[in-house]
């Protein structure tokens, strides 16, 4: 029995929800969310109430009855309140830019060329460089799945070195260090 999937999810005054043909489509201040429901579920809805049930007991039902509600209740949290990833860029030379009018962050991390991503509409970016400090990025968006996504983009572009700890990293992620080698005489 999944107790995660179980709990009913209480909607907010400012959240709509329709489901139609097991697309459910949530609507709120800062956006509109949809996603297609799999597997043998049934989505109640009763005033300002959601549950989600089993129509069969298999194993692979089970599974994805946790996890639909967890996806349904992010939704609704996203387009409520939104969700906020932070990095930093750390290292000599290693620059971050953004240019909102082509919706576009550019990169220079050390390689022999510049490393250009385009952004996502559903994203906002903000960059922060005080003197004598590393870069931040500031994450925005609704989507909690599409700003997971691209935060570990960013991220792969230059990992964490284990020696001097240069690349991109998230606020307050720990890299543990490694010793410098030393040669025995």
């Amino acid at each position: 029995m999944s107790r995660i999937g179980n709990r009913a999810i209480i909607i907010p005054n400012h959240i709509f929800i329709k489901i139609k043909k097991k697309v459910i489509s949530v609507t709120g201040p800062l956006g509109t969310l949809s996603m297609k429901i799999i597997g043998q579920l049934k989505i109640e809805l009763e005033a300002k109430k959601l549950t989600i049930k089993r129509i069969d007991n298999k194993k692979y039902t089970k599974s994805l009855h946790g996890l639909y509600q967890i996806l349904i209740n992010n939704m609704i949290i996203g387009v409520l309140y939104g969700f906020k990833k932070e990095l930093e860029v750390k290292g000599v030379g290693y620059k971050v830019a953004l240019y909102p009018e082509k919706q576009v962050l550019e990169f220079h991390l050390g390689y022999s060329h510049n490393i250009i991503m385009n952004l996502p509409k559903e994203l906002k970016v903000e960059i922060t460089n005080e003197n004598n400090k590393n870069t931040r990025l500031s994450l925005r968006s609704y989507d909690k799945q599409l700003l997971g996504i691209f935060a570990a983009k960013i991220r792969a572009l230059r990992k964490p070195d284990p020696y001097k700890g240069k690349g991109i990293r998230y606020i307050n992620e720990y890299i543990m260090k490694k010793a410098v080698k030393t040669t025995v005489k």
